[in-house]
């Protein structure tokens, strides 16, 4: 139980339904579909689609999205992957003619086609109950109305707005400049877009006057975008993936997402006794950084579209690899280069969940990659154009190399967790890189220190990249200084880490327990 005298807020108890988003309208529209006869798939729709106006430096329907759901009635859980490929004309060898080094993050070149629109719409016709149009509507009303701007937002706005380049200044800045909290944002061309989508499904986006547009802008800043790539998109129903740690099971997509990279960093540390280290210790600390450090490492060299790249998913799974890599942390020492030493073993996004009086569940996430994606929008309708290509790489031969018609690693993972055949859980975390070590910090404080769903959510985080092991604000310093003299570049950043959101499905109590990340505006709700 949380400390009622520190500031904080409480996990959420709701027995008829539950929603967890990143944003407070997102939640409301969620159960206002609820309320209005919809399932769980039906208001994680209507929340989704009011992201890209309440969070557009996160998300936008030029993005890409991934689910897993659990329909009612059943313990089976399905997966989704609406991640569109590289424009067939995309050519890694004339990139490195051109003298890259990596595919330009704000470029033509690093647009890969839209899967998200096409993953709703399925998810809508298969698993829905409403429709697509009902799902849509509050969408299009706020986009001509407008959503004020929400604190969090706006930080998040302000410090990506010079990436912003060309008419996506015009339809993603106020007078020139960031919005402050407050202010209202509005996008009556992204409306025009909803109409035509909930009045012809995904065809309406990717074919007709919308594709157009988007083909058009994209031909005049470079890209090699066709209507034909356009409407080649499709949804891949993909077998979820999973393994055990300790009593429980994470449950991941496979690639060309990262979720093998999180199952992967949770078996690492499942050698390891967590549950004798202080949650808020360098010990504990330490070793999450130098799994990190390995499983990221794994996922470089191996994760990419399976479609088109060898697939080494049975590799990265197996508890052999898992003991291997377990075996390579030193406890009294931070690792300088785990690509030596495992040589021989072998980025804004928004994320929304829930769960309905029935017990369908869906965990979904759906992104543009960078803030502001790659800060271009169509001409017309003023989309913003995600740099999903800004996953590849340019190295020959890679995997994960560009190629027209492929689908770059992903980053965005939704997840679930079982405990005896049965959903637990469905959460995700946000945040780029950042999501398997984030994921597998809210699972292991839950089943190794027995924390609360917010309380796990809440805590500190640390995570290690290239530049070093970053600290939130709630690590004590002697613990920094510890880190540090254990080998680690400290790095006390200003951003928070990641955003979470979590239900938890107490069947023997038939309770839904929901928890939101204060790091953003958002909140659980249920009813």
């Amino acid at each position: 139980m949380r400390d009622f005298q520190t500031p904080g807020r409480s996990a959420v108890y709701a027995s008829n339904g539950m929603v967890a988003t990143s944003h407070p309208l997102a939640s409301k529209v969620a159960m206002d579909a609820l309320q209005a006869g919809g399932n769980a798939v039906d208001a994680a729709l209507a929340a989704a689609l009011m992201l890209p106006l309440c969070e557009p430096q996160s998300t936008g329907l030029f993005g890409d999205a991934f689910a897993l759901v659990k329909p009612a009635g059943s313990e089976t859980i399905l997966g989704l992957n609406g991640s569109g490929p590289a424009p067939r004309g995309l050519s890694a060898e004339a990139m490195r003619g051109q003298g890259l080094a990596v595919v330009p993050p704000h470029d033509a070149r690093a647009v890969t086609l839209p899967g998200a629109v096409a993953l709703f719409d399925r998810l809508a016709e298969d698993h829905g109950r409403i429709g697509l149009a009902a799902a849509i509507a509050p969408a299009m009303r706020y986009a001509e109305e407008g959503v004020p701007v929400a604190p969090r937002v706006a930080s998040d706005w302000q410090a990506a707005a010079a990436d912003l380049s060309g008419v996506a200044r015009r339809f993603y800045l106020l007078d020139g400049v960031a919005p402050r909290p407050g202010q209202v944002f509005r996008a009556p061309g992204q409306a025009k877009v909803l109409r035509r989508i909930a009045a012809e499904g995904a065809k309406g986006f990717y074919q007709g006057e919308v594709a157009e547009d988007l083909v058009a802008s994209l031909r005049a800043l470079g890209g090699s975008h066709t209507l034909e790539d356009f409407a080649a998109v499709t949804v891949e129903a993909a077998e979820p993936i999973a393994s055990q740690y300790r009593d429980v099971e994470l449950v991941e997509l496979p690639p060309n997402g990262q979720g093998a990279t999180a199952l992967l960093m949770a078996k690492i540390l499942g050698h390891f006794d967590l549950t004798a280290l202080d949650p808020l210790g360098a010990e504990r600390a330490h070793l999450e950084a130098e799994a990190t450090k390995l499983a990221y490492d794994a996922r470089n060299r191996f994760v990419a579209d399976p479609r088109l790249a060898p697939d080494r998913l049975d590799h990265l799974l197996s508890d052999a690899t898992a003991a291997a890599l377990a075996g390579l942390i030193d406890p009294s020492r931070a690792m300088p280069d785990p690509a030596a030493l495992t040589e021989a073993v072998h980025r804004d996004t928004v994320y929304l969940t829930v769960v309905d009086r029935d017990r369908c569940a869906i965990s979904l996430i759906f992104s543009i990659f960078h803030s502001f994606g790659s800060g271009l929008a169509s001409e017309r309708f003023g989309l913003l154009f995600q740099n999903r290509g800004a996953g590849f790489t340019l190295a020959a031969g890679h995997p994960n190399e560009a190629a027209g018609g492929k689908r770059p690693m992903h980053t965005i993972i939704p997840a679930m967790l079982r405990g005896d055949g049965k959903l637990l859980m469905a959460f995700g975390v946000m945040g780029g890189q950042y999501q398997p070590t984030g994921q597998v910090r809210v699972l292991t404080n839950l089943i190794d220190y027995g924390m609360d769903l917010q309380t796990a959510v809440d805590a500190p985080r640390s995570f290690a990249d290239a530049e070093g092991l970053h600290l939130e604000r709630g690590y004590r310093a002697q613990t920094a200084a510890k880190l540090a003299a254990l080998g680690h570049r400290v790095i006390h950043g200003d951003s928070p880490l990641g955003g979470a959101q979590a239900i938890w499905i107490d069947a023997s109590a038939g309770v839904l327990i929901g928890a939101s990340d204060p790091r953003k505006d958002g909140c659980a709700l249920g009813l």
